[in-house]
């Protein structure tokens, strides 16, 4: 299984790399956690350039911002946590993610991008209050490009570092059925649609 994994990163390359890593901004429940390590695996495998890896990696981080941007841009805050609590679910997003990042953005202004990209658990939707209160594209998109960069830097060279553990690694997941990395994605994201509770705007 963990060769099929790394496979698929190999044969998509840097454009493979950007797609993902968009997707994962659009879509929470993508991990780049999983993303960009196993590009650092590959890298290290010499089949890919880490440098490159990590631009596009970033590259794809920052595209895949503008849409929240936009997002909050144009609905707004009230209008989003509306749309939230109606079809959230199906992202397992809630209108108290927008709340939490758009605290945060209120209290560290607009270097909260910059620090909102390094944390997990809000550096998907930091671009909403972002958009929100129209900070200048120039400056926005400045710090996500340094905060993304310094997080796919950070888990691209861990998973380079850890190619010396490849042969290990894959003798532990290799018995393992290829299924099981799709069941356990599924599993969380059912796990959190289940888990989700609108909540009045």
């Amino acid at each position: 299984m963990f060769n099929s994994i790394v496979d698929i990163v190999s044969q998509s390359g840097y454009l493979g790399i950007f797609l993902l890593m968009l997707a994962e901004n659009v879509f929470p429940p993508i991990p780049s956690e999983l993303i960009m390590p196993l590009a650092g695996f590959v890298s290290a495998r010499g089949e890919l350039n880490i440098v490159l890896v990590i631009l596009a990696g970033t590259a794809g981080s920052v595209v895949g911002a503008l849409p929240w941007y936009y997002a909050g841009a144009i609905f707004g805050q009230h209008r989003l946590k509306r749309i939230a609590n109606k079809h959230g679910r199906w992202m397992t997003l809630s209108s108290r993610d927008i709340d939490v990042a758009s605290t945060w953005f209120a209290r560290h202004g607009a270097a909260a991008v910059f620090f909102g990209r390094l944390i997990p658990a809000i550096r998907t939707l930091i671009s909403v209050p972002a958009g929100i209160v129209r900070m200048p594209m120039l400056p926005f998109l400045a710090y996500s490009t340094i905060g993304s960069l310094i997080w796919t830097a950070l888990l691209a060279v861990a998973g380079y570092l850890m190619q010396s553990q490849y042969e290990q690694v894959e003798h532990y997941m290799d018995p393992l059925s290829k299924g099981v990395l799709l069941l356990l994605v599924i599993a969380v994201y059912v796990y959190r649609f289940i888990r989700f509770k609108p909540q009045q705007s």
